[in-house]
């Protein structure tokens, strides 16, 4: 019996067995290519993964229909051109009514994210439409009963700082400050998340001889230390979020939640983008996995686990701009992994598959060192127990 206990906690904690879901971390399923799978092939690959947070960037019937009675929480997006629209309350009630009450609660819809970008997109006039119409659809959401289950906020990119090195410099650009402000009062008021798109990638690409690579990709590095708050940083992206809850509290709101709704790092890249590799790719999703795997939390707030959403599951082949844009993802449209990053569909030969995300033996010593320390002191924990129990008797 101790012998099979043994080699259940072994297989439980090594690298080539099960690891727990993690629950912070999610995907952004973009759809911008004529290739992808259709949305039960993909309901499968997030299942298999264990997956159970993604974000798309519309409100697209067929995946909410086909994500029904799944575990998959899925937050979802009016596009930016509807910003107008929904500013109208009775507009944004006839927005939620077709887009939203149909499929919830079967389908777990846990978010709305009012466009997408807004505060930096090139047509400044959506700007003055964009907390108009987050409260509008709050409104909507309250009058359907729905407010209690689904989060209303808008996804912001880093650009939005003026300042963002060091954190605790982090500030808001101007001519921002006053949508940020009405924004921010919003959140606090609703207990929504401040969603950020944060990529290191586009930091190193733009300083490479300025920013250490290791550092970008979450590898083991000097870090820096925030001359103001005394606080190491070990990889950029923490420091980012933590620039914006800096960036917040300078106006008031420092209780806000902040979480990650965009990272990622491309597989491939024109000659001019700097950093844009398979290698690279991998280590920073990778090495994202393992902190999401430990519930990290940033040195600002080390007790609150940072929600991560990755950029994305997979390449879309119509993405317009620079090779990069076409290949961030996961995987390819086909299914087959772009690179491996250490998640694993294991599954049974059943019809029902069983599947954990789990790190592949490219985990370094320290990991398994670590799983071999927590292996070792749970059999010397089961022995002692069972010398006590034959006492006893």
């Amino acid at each position: 019996m101790m012998i099979h206990v043994f080699l259940l906690f072994s297989l439980c904690f090594s690298d080539y067995g099960f690891i727990p879901g993690v629950t912070s971390l999610g995907i952004n399923y973009g759809q911008v290519a004529d290739n992808l799978p259709p949305p039960d092939k993909v309901l499968d690959l997030l299942s298999s993964l264990k997956l159970t947070k993604a974000r798309i960037y519309d409100t697209n019937p067929q995946i909410l229909t086909t994500f029904a009675n799944s575990n998959i929480e899925i937050i979802v997006t009016i596009e930016n051109q509807m910003l107008p629209v929904v500013v109208d309350p009775q507009q944004a009630l006839q927005w939620v009514s077709t887009h939203i009450k149909p499929y919830f609660p079967a389908t777990k819809i846990t978010g709305i994210a009012v466009g997408n970008e807004i505060f930096t997109d090139d047509d400044k006039s959506l700007l003055g439409y964009l907390v108009p119409a987050i409260v509008s659809i709050q409104g909507a959401l309250a009058q359907l009963g729905l407010d209690k289950y689904i989060q209303v906020s808008t996804p912001s990119s880093l650009a939005v700082l003026e300042e963002s090195y060091p954190p605790s410099a982090g500030s808001f650009k101007g001519e921002v400050s006053s949508v940020m402000s009405e924004f921010l009062q919003f959140l606090s008021s609703t207990g929504s998340p401040f969603w950020i798109n944060a990529y290191p990638y586009f930091a190193y690409k733009d300083s490479p001889n300025k920013i250490s690579l290791d550092y970008a990709l979450f590898n083991k590095n000097q870090g820096m230390v925030d001359p103001y708050t005394k606080l190491h940083y070990d990889n950029m992206l923490y420091a980012m979020v933590d620039a914006v809850v800096c960036a917040m509290s300078r106006l008031g709101y420092g209780g806000i939640e902040v979480r990650v709704s965009e990272t990622g790092w491309p597989s491939k890249g024109d000659p001019n983008e700097v950093g844009a590799t398979v290698q690279n790719a991998a280590a920073y999703n990778r090495n994202l996995l393992r902190r999401q795997m430990s519930n990290e939390g940033t040195p600002l707030r080390p007790n609150k686990r940072l929600e991560v959403y990755l950029f994305a599951l997979f390449n879309e082949d119509m993405k317009p701009g620079p090779t990069s844009e076409r290949n961030y993802g996961l995987f390819q449209p086909d299914g087959t992994i772009a690179y491996n990053v250490g998640l694993s569909a294991l599954s049974t030969s059943s019809s029902t598959s069983s599947a954990s995300i789990s790190l592949t033996s490219s985990a370094p010593k320290a990991s398994k060192v670590e799983y071999q320390s927590l292996v070792t002191w749970m059999f010397v924990y089961l022995l002692t127990f069972q010398v006590l129990m034959r006492r006893q008797h």
